[in-house]
């Protein structure tokens, strides 16, 4: 089984080299894309021994959703420049590996198709849907909606991005748009038209009342990092938080997101779940998030690189690769269950 580093250096030789660095590029000097698995680097882990963790278990829940794992799979824009299975083929490899999907609002895929896939190969898969409030709520709700009706079982609402953050890889390449034949199919309104995704600074703490009395499915924040937003989520009713930076792609020079991590766990004092977003490229990096506070880590990009290198096996060898280590990591360290993961084993 190949690792994640291996996987991406197979998905850059498929790679349109333009696309290859939409997918691995970010913001600015890109320092926060390399502090995120840095970040991990300079942790160390701390085991315990003689703790009769012959027998582990890795799964978990999060706002109603059971996984099989601590691993989900984060909202990454545009499958199909990766494969021409895109959102399909992933959708599949994350519902045979019992865990959850966030599906992106940029797929290139519908999320009634998505679903579609997912129920072929698990016959309850867990899918979650990804969205940016647009200035439009109109539009918003009916995005919910279709959401909602395809069988999503929580919303993800992406609050780091006011503005598009400057991907210096992408304006070198001229890379502003999808080729012929790619469209975000999520973003067809009532008469077929597909609007383009708009970033708005004019989102409040208002919008997320909003969006909770326009629906009852669970809603989780990604991109919050300050402990006071984390507080400020708690009291909104915010059903989880993702700690998130946006892979580095929106502000440069943010912090780390395993960082941010032990502030925003003290601020939500156990009140509601986080799932950590930036970084995790091996078990070790799952353990030490789960250790500080994490219900759940999010991988983007590593599936991204499964995607294209081999397909739908691609994604279920990185889903597969990162359950295997995070079971012998947590043997390693004494823990029989995540809730054996504790601080102290951080250092």
């Amino acid at each position: 089984m190949r690792t994640i580093a291996e996987l991406e250096a197979a998905a850059r030789e498929r790679l349109d080299p333009a696309h290859y660095d939409f997918y691995a590029g970010a913001a600015g000097d890109e320092l926060t894309l390399r502090a995120n698995e840095e970040a991990f680097s300079r942790r160390v882990l701390v085991p315990r021994v003689l703790r009769g963790a012959a027998k582990r278990d890795l799964a978990t829940e999060l706002v109603g959703s059971p996984l099989s794992m601590p691993v989900l799979v984060s909202p990454t824009a545009f499958h199909r420049l990766a494969h021409p299975d895109g959102e399909l083929a992933t959708a599949k490899a994350v519902a045979k590996a019992g865990t959850v999907l966030v599906v992106s609002m940029a797929a290139t895929t519908a999320v009634e198709d998505i679903a579609d896939a997912a129920r072929q190969a698990a016959a309850d898969p867990a899918l979650w849907f990804q969205f940016y409030l647009q200035p439009d709520l109109e539009f918003t709700e009916s995005v919910v909606r279709r959401a909602e009706r395809a069988g999503v079982r929580a919303f993800v609402v992406t609050v780091d991005s006011p503005v598009f953050g400057r991907r210096e890889r992408d304006h070198r390449n001229g890379f502003h748009d999808l080729p012929p034949g790619l469209v975000v199919e999520n973003l067809r309104d009532g008469l077929g038209r597909v609007r383009d995704i708009e970033m708005s600074a004019e989102f409040t703490w208002e919008h997320v009342a909003w969006l909770k009395r326009t629906t009852a499915l669970p809603v989780l924040l990604k991109g919050v990092l300050h402990p006071e937003d984390a507080r400020l989520a708690v009291e909104a009713g915010v059903d989880g938080l993702v700690v998130s930076n946006h892979g580095g792609r929106q502000l440069d020079t943010a912090v780390s997101t395993v960082d941010a991590l032990p502030a925003l766990a003290e601020a939500v004092a156990g009140q509601i779940p986080l799932v950590l977003d930036g970084g995790v490229r091996r078990g070790t990096d799952v353990v030490k998030a789960l250790a500080l506070g994490a219900t759940a880590v999010g991988v983007g990009r590593p599936v991204v690189w499964g995607l294209a290198a081999a397909g739908e096996e691609g994604v279920t060898e990185v889903l597969e690769r990162l359950r295997e280590e995070t079971d012998h990591t947590l043997a390693l360290c004494g823990a029989a269950t995540l809730g054996d993961l504790t601080a102290d084993l951080v250092r």
